[in-house]
């Protein structure tokens, strides 16, 4: 029989994705439907496609076909290897929906039934190979804190605790391998994916590595400068202020966000903070800086 190149069939790389498999199936099958078609050839071309889907659309049957290899040439007589029984098992219970063999007028083709079955699924035949479990996938959510130092966890799964590492960041996952869902034939468990999600912190803001912090100055502190007491993750510092400092400046604390290679930055964003005149006392001040100061913020307005 003859080797069918289902890539070449559904014009598509041997490395496409899902999504880009099924992008050009649609495609093509608009264009080869028999009721629309004005194609010569679309009713065959039509079951062609199809029967290419069928395959890479599967996981399991996508990675089985790959194993042969891409060296076939055109018109190449083709036998499927001597042990592809014993390795491989497709019953009708796997085969997805709408891939039983009399959905299609005359059937799949010789190449498609001597790998995969008559009916789309696995020959019933020959010992099952032992086919891993499921990957599964857990959504998990840490404090800045603990993603700063290092934490351990435990899951909902009371025999399961997660170490997880220092620096790791918003929406990245981590793989545990074989903690997945179990082989329901005796084989390999699947992997367990954490996905990372950071909660919002009462003073930092975090982007990426990096994070941010809104300081409140006193007003003589911007004009005078001054050395003052900053929040971090790993504790306290001291950080100079330079005389003149305005509201909304910047000024960067390296190395002081999350750790990694390299470590991200500590952004502290000046905020002047006026004191209440609430005082006889305070009210005269803010009269005489008033008089002596002849300060305008809208002069350049």
């Amino acid at each position: 029989m003859e080797y069918r190149d289902y890539y070449k069939i559904l014009d598509v790389a041997r490395t496409a994705s899902a999504e880009e498999i099924k992008k050009s199936y649609r495609r093509l099958a608009r264009k080869f439907h028999p009721d629309v078609s004005k194609e010569k050839d679309a009713e065959a071309r039509f079951k062609e496609v199809q029967e290419a889907y069928e395959v890479l659309k599967d996981a399991e049957k996508r990675a089985a076909y790959d194993q042969l290899g891409s060296n076939w040439q055109q018109g190449q007589q083709f036998r499927p290897p001597p042990d592809w029984a014993s390795a491989y098992e497709f019953n009708s219970g796997r085969a997805s929906r709408g891939a039983r063999n009399e959905d299609f007028e005359g059937g799949f083709s010789d190449f498609f039934s001597s790998l995969f079955g008559g009916a789309g699924g696995f020959s019933q035949t020959g010992p099952t190979r032992r086919r891993a479990g499921r990957d599964t996938q857990a959504r998990i959510e840490l404090d800045l804190e603990d993603v700063f130092k290092g934490a351990s966890i435990q899951l909902n799964n009371p025999t399961l605790k997660v170490t997880i590492p220092r620096g790791v960041t918003e929406g990245q996952r981590l793989r545990l391998a074989g903690k997945g869902e179990p082989s329901p034939h005796g084989g390999q468990a699947g992997d367990l994916y954490l996905e990372i999600h950071i909660r919002p912190h009462r003073l930092f803001q975090l982007d990426g590595r990096d994070i941010s912090l809104s300081l409140p100055i006193a007003p003589w502190e911007a004009a005078l400068g001054a050395t003052v007491t900053v929040p971090t993750l790993g504790g306290s510092v001291e950080m100079r202020i330079p005389a003149g400092a305005q509201s909304g400046q910047k000024l960067r604390l390296r190395g002081r966000g999350l750790p990694g290679e390299p470590p991200g930055d500590q952004t502290v964003q000046l905020k002047i903070v006026t004191p209440p005149a609430s005082t006889p006392e305070a009210k005269a001040l803010y009269e005489q800086m008033r008089k002596e100061l002849a300060f305008d913020p809208r002069a350049d307005l």
